[in-house]
Formats: C-alpha cells, structure tokens, sequence
C-alpha cells in the first residue's frame, strides 16, 4: 500500500509541475493581447451557453453520428472524474467510496455505461478518420492539413485509460474494494471473470491497473496542454467569451487597445486592423488555441470546396502556430531583431514546409528573428503568414462561424487582417480600387448617378411615393431599395415586383430616390472601414431625419437586400442608427397570412415544374431568416430542398465584395452552386459524395420533384444571389446543361400567383415570365 502510494503521489506532482507550467504560459501568452472588454457581458446567457453548447454539445449533434461520439466521449470526461476520486482514495483507503454517493448503484451504472459507450465511440472516430484519411481523400478529406499523428494519439490515450479503468475496477470487484455491490455492470462481470485467482495476485493485478490508471490519466495531462487538444480546458471559456448571438450578422466595432476608434480624430498610436499577432485580441488568442482541427469549418468552405487555398481552420491553425513560435519575443523577453535583417529567401529554402500548400507557417519554422519579423499576410517571397490569396478568397458567408463547435470568430479575424491591408499597407486587389472610387464618388458600387436611382419605377403602373422632406403619418414603411435594386436590371424586377404587391396589399411606403446611398457593406466587409464609415454615418444622418419624431417600433423600413438588411438593422447601430429593418419575404409573408395577398396556385401542368430555394447567406445564416421565404415559395409552389440548404446552404459566391472581384484560383463558386441546383431541379440532387462531400453533409440525399422535364426555378431572396445564379445558369445553358430552367426572386412568383386571381387575368396555361438570364 505504502509502495502504491508514494508512486502514485510521486506521479502526481510530476505531472502537475510540468502541466501546470505549460498552462501558465498560455495564460500569459493569450492574455497578452488586446483588450476584448465586452466579453464578458450578459453573464446569463454565457451561462447558459455552457449548457447548451458545452454540456448540450448543440453544434456538435448537427452531425448526429460524430457528434453522438463526441457527446458520449465528453460525458465520459465529466463523469469518469468520480472514478478519478475513488481511484486516489483507493491510494490511502483499498474500499474507499466517495461521501455520500460513494456507494449508489446509479453511479456505478452510470460510471460503467458512459466508459463502454466511450469505447464504442472511439470505434467510431477511428473508421470515421480512416474514411477520411487525407492520405487517400486529400482535399476531400475534412482533416487534410490537420495533424492526424496527433489525433490518433489522442484516440490511443482515450483507450488506455478506459481498459485501464476496467481492469482495475474488474480486480477491485473480486476483491471485494469495489464501493458498488451492483450497478457497475461491467466492472462486477469482468470481476466474475477473474474469480479464482489468488488474492495475493489479485492484490497485486489491482495495484498495478490502479497506478497505470492513475498514469495514464497524468501523461494524457501533460499532453493536452502540449496538444491542439487544449480545448478540452479552452473550449468552454471560448464558448462563454463569444459574441452574442453568435459572431455573424454585424461586424463589430474596429477597437485600438480595447477602446472604439474615431476615424474623425484617431489617436496617433490607434492600431487598424490586425497587421501583427499581438494584435489581436486576448479573445482571438483564445480563438487560435481553442481550435480543434476538426475541419467542420474547412468542409464548408465554399472557397475549399472549389478549390482555392483558403481553408479556414488551416488559416487558424497558421495564426496558432505563429502565435506560440513568437511567444519568446512577445512574452518571453527575447529582443525582437532589426527590420529588414531576414533574408526570407534563404529562410523559405530551409523550410520547405509538411506538404499543405494553404499553410502560411509552414513557410518559416522555428522561433528565431525570421518568425518575429514575419509579416502576418504576404505572399511566399514575403514570408508571409497568410498568403493574400488567403485572405481575399473569402466570402464571409459565415460557413466557418455556424459550424465551429467551439465558437471560432473566423469571419472578424479575418475582415479585421484585411482592414490592415487596406487601411495601413494599401494591399488589396486591384478591382477593388474601382469599388472604393465609386462608392466615394457616386455612393454605389456600379458608379452610377444618383438621379438614376428611380429609373425602377417607370415601369410601373402606379406613383411611387418618394420622400419630399417628411414623412406622411400613414406612411408605414420606408422602402429601401439598395444600390442592386436601383442598378442591376435583374434585382430591378425584384423591387419592381415588390413595390406591386406591397401596393395590392394597402401598404403605404415611401423610397427616399436619389436620397439614398450605399450602405456600406462591400466596402466594411472588403475591409475599408473608413469608408464604410464615411457611408455610414451619411445614411444615418439621412435615415434619423426622415424618422424624426417617430416612436422606436415605427421607424420601419423593408428591403429586398440581405446585406442592406444586416447593415442597416444591425450595423447601424454602432452608429446611433436604430431601426425596425425586414426582409421583404418576412413582410410578404405576413401579408399572405393576413389574407392582403392571395396566391392563386398554378395549374396542374406548371405544378409540375420543380422548385428549390437558395438560402442567402447573410439572409439565413447571418440573420436566421429561414422559415418566411420558404413559406412564400410553399404557396405557389411544391419545393425540392438541395442537399446543402438553411444553415449549411453553400454560398452563391458574391459576399464579402467577392461581387466586384475576379475568381482566379479554382472553380467559381456561383458555377457550383448552379450545379447543385441544376441537379436538384432535374430530379438528380447527388449524395454528399458525389457532389462534394466537403461541402453537402446531406444526413438524406433530396430526390427531385415530379415533371422534371418541364425545367424548374431556383428561387432566391437575393439581388446578389440572383445576379450569381443567373450568370452560373447561363453558363451551363450554354454547356447544353439547365435547359428551360429559371431564376426568380420570391417576390417574383409570388406576384405571378397573386395575379391569376385577377379578374382580367391571362389564361391560367401561360407561363410567367422569365428572368433566367437578367
């Protein structure tokens, strides 16, 4: 007993010291960024986001059979705590049981079950990697750039410590230490096995699978705080120190040293964006340490998925791995080195890299000056961490951000690197110089003039009220009617379409017409926050004066556009711009369940035609808006989902000003999504294998609707969406691909059902117009 003992403390402290000293370096090395002060905010839902994401594992069961492995294996974490306890009393006491509980068969059921059902588990991650093992699947695999080595450690850890709990429990069970007489099922039957056996040699079975138990447990320690798998420790205070609701939608506020610039007067020692590690935030430290590798985000990436090099956790891990190469030099007291004393050819030739191409760090190892003096982006030559075609193939569809089981910002990180580039290095590409000029000059991106913002409404058959200096009182919504809508003659039939139905259901509107300007979004999300700024405040000033004297409730305004709808509801306020901002599908919808729109449904030959409905990334995942726009298309039509819809609908390629930049590298993402649609209407929606496994994650393959042949509509929500989706089916169209497809904004169809119920309507056999190719 005395020999057990000694050992088992002796380990203890060993394993404590070398842990423990690990863990006080993370700590200094992630609490030595930025200020992040309003992370902790709202204490009460960060509470409750440990119960439902950590101990809920919610993200995780979105993939029910990984995620049902993983819940299993956690559980197995939390509950095997009370083995733990009894295995360092059986050290003092042979029959120790813990107070109270010690001797409950519920615990000891509950103690065997969770261990069996964590090895089962760990059955399931192996064949789960080997399926997607990188060396076979490559890109394909959601692991590829992972270190795998690792992780099969980890799995072999795992294991050790439950045969080794078995078999110290099974010995304790025959010789009768066990605190539990029943409930332990499988320690009782494996003691069953071993009955028979001298009890000097059971002594002796039991002290060595106690003292391995004990062991194995330390050294899983000490590897954790050496290992991506940290986030056993870091996870849950990433997911109580997130944004709220979640980190898309608004982008936050750019901050220098924790407080909100004034681009007005900035401060002389004011940092823009992110140009340096120790840039950013203690949080987006805690970010880069948190990450687990699972490649969730990376399988959802629509940049990966069409085979650019952007992989956001590949990006995260590079920004971990830089960050922990250059602790010496940010906390560790090592003098950084003279700039301009790296000879990064020379580095690079020593460094060739572990074979992933979309690895910045791999291009500079080790923690010498030449990782100091990095630049954080620029290209091989540079010795750049993140390589520019990293960071500009970025749509900021928020992909990453949904499906990131520990809550990873990757979206705010990487806007906040590119706002260096442009604000501070002038880096960016080249088409996105005629973006800024027009959107400073002419206050859109087409560069168009002001007065051309109603040329709309000429087409239509009714006055649209334009604001005069004040807003009538029975005005209920103000109409905005965004620069694609104003400009883009595809996005014009959907405001058009809109203005219509708005008008047969009463409801009085106003458009501000050469009032209006651009919002902002391309330029923020491009990263030119100064002019995003600039925009801003314009439009505010603008908005706060038609509203003057309105009660919060009723400064209402509807449009068409997901990302002026993010802008304009969520953003806006960071400026003192506070309004009640919809969707036109929300508002639609609600004047179809108040009877003001009545749809006509289509006769029974165009019933056939199939439907599917592409979710707009910054209408669904950024906003949640799901429900109302599928709503409207149920009305006037049966509805086939594509494989990859709602929250892990594949984006149309066209957010994060990737609307006015050139896809050079890969596949153009609105072509692979045009695919899936195509494929879709045609009644032959691929499994997740045969579309892109990296990107689908289909739990059921979606068969197609009837009558095929009669084409279809890909209906979206989107004037951006529908630019992409329609220039995608032209393309294929003219591959001999999509005949006699469509695309149409809901408000679209909507208006065509609506009309059949009009007395003077046509006859119900003709067609409603197409706008495939606008």
């Amino acid at each position: 007993m005395l020999v057990r003992l000694i050992i088992g403390l002796a380990m203890t402290v060993i394993a404590i010291a070398v842990s423990g000293r690990r863990a006080l370096w993370i700590y200094k090395l992630i609490s030595s960024g930025q200020p992040a002060n309003d992370r902790t905010d709202g204490l009460n839902q960060r509470i409750r986001a440990q119960f439902v994401e950590v101990f809920g594992q919610r993200k995780l069961l979105k993939w029910s059979v990984p995620g049902l492995a993983h819940l299993f294996t956690f559980y197995a974490f939390v509950i095997l705590i009370t083995v733990y306890l009894e295995a360092y009393g059986a050290l003092f006491v042979p029959d120790f049981a813990i107070p109270l509980i010690g001797t409950w068969p519920v615990l000891g059921f509950l103690q065997d079950t969770i261990a069996v059902l964590a090895l089962i588990s760990l059955g399931v991650f192996s064949v789960i990697r080997l399926r997607n093992a990188p060396e076979r699947r490559a890109r394909e695999s959601r692991f590829y750039g992972s270190h795998t080595g690792g992780a099969w450690l980890i799995l072999f850890m795992i294991f050790n410590v439950l045969w080794t709990l078995f078999l110290y429990r099974a010995a304790a069970s025959a010789l009768g230490y066990l605190p539990y007489e029943s409930g332990a099922w499988a320690s009782i039957g494996l003691g069953q096995l071993m009955v028979g056996i001298p009890e000097p040699t059971l002594e002796v079975v039991e002290s060595i699978g106690l003292l391995l138990h004990i062991g194995v447990m330390l050294v899983f320690t000490v590897i954790i705080a050496y290992s991506k798998h940290l986030h056993i420790f870091t996870a849950p205070i990433n997911v109580s120190a997130k944004r709220f609701p979640k980190a898309l939608g608004p982008l936050p506020a750019m901050e220098s040293n924790g407080k909100k610039i004034d681009f007005e007067d900035p401060g002389e020692d004011d940092v823009f964006g992110r140009g340096k590690i120790e840039d950013f935030t203690w949080k987006g430290m805690l970010d880069f340490a948190t990450c687990t590798e699972c490649g969730r985000c990376q399988s959802q990436c629509p940049a990966w998925n069409t085979g650019k090099p952007l992989s956001p956790k590949i990006l995260i891990m590079d920004l971990r791995d830089h960050m922990n190469a250059k602790a010496p030099y940010m906390i560790g007291g090592k003098d950084m080195p003279e700039e301009g004393a790296i000879d990064w050819a020379a580095g690079l030739d020593a460094h060739p890299g572990h074979g992933v191409p979309e690895s910045g760090f791999e291009r500079v190892r080790g923690s010498g000056p030449e990782q100091a003096l990095r630049p954080l982006v620029g290209t091989a030559e540079q010795g750049g961490v993140i390589d520019p075609d990293v960071l500009w193939a970025c749509t900021t569809c928020g992909a990453c951000v949904e499906q990131c089981p520990v809550d990873i910002e990757h979206v705010d990180h990487i806007v906040d690197m590119r706002r260096n580039q442009v604000l501070i290095e002038s880096e960016f590409p080249s088409e996105l110089g005629t973006l800024f000029k027009n959107l400073e000059n002419k206050g859109n991106p087409w560069g168009q003039n002001a007065k051309e913002r109603l040329d709309w409404t000429k087409k239509l058959g009714f006055t649209v009220n334009v604001f005069d200096g004040e807003l009538a009182p029975e005005t209920e919504y103000l109409f905005w009617i965004g620069c694609a809508g104003a400009f883009d003659d595809g996005a014009k039939k959907t405001v058009q379409a809109t203005a219509e139905l708005l008008h047969r259901a009463g409801v009085t509107y106003t458009v501000l017409g050469p009032e209006e300007t651009c919002t902002g979004d391309p330029a923020r999300r491009s990263g030119n926050e100064f002019l995003f700024q600039m925009l801003a405040q314009q439009n505010v000033e603008v908005l706060n004066s038609v509203f003057e004297g309105r009660e919060p409730g009723t400064r209402k305004i509807v449009t068409t556009c997901p990302h002026c709808l993010n802008t304009l509801g969520r953003e806006y306020p960071q400026l003192d711009g506070h309004y009640e901002v919809v969707h036109h599908t929300q508002l639609l919808n609600k004047l179809v369940r108040e009877g003001k729109l009545v749809p006509v449904a289509a006769p029974a030959e165009d019933k056939l035609a199939p439907v599917t409905y592409h979710d707009p990334c910054y209408l669904g995942r950024h906003n949640e808006i799901y429900e109302e726009p599928r709503a409207l298309v149920g009305a006037v039509a049966t509805m086939t989902e594509m494989p990859r819809h709602a929250d892990r609908s594949m984006c149309c390629g066209a957010g994060g000003a990737q609307m006015w930049m050139e896809e050079r590298i890969g596949q153009r993402v609105n072509v692979n999504r045009t695919e899936e649609a195509i494929a879709t209407l045609a009644g032959a929606a691929p499994g997740e294998a045969a579309l892109n496994a990296r990107g689908a994650n289909s739990d059921t393959p979606v068969a197609g609707s009837d009558g095929a042949a009669a084409g279809g509509t890909i209906a979206v929500g989107c004037p951006f969406c529908k630019t992409m989706l329609s220039d995608g089916l032209t393309q294929k169209q003219g591959e001999g691909v999509g005949e006699g497809m469509q695309v149409q904004d809901v408000s679209q169809m909507l208006l065509a059902a609506v009309k059949r119920g009009d007395p003077a309507a046509a006859p119900a056999t003709e067609p409603a117009p197409s706008d495939a190719q606008s």
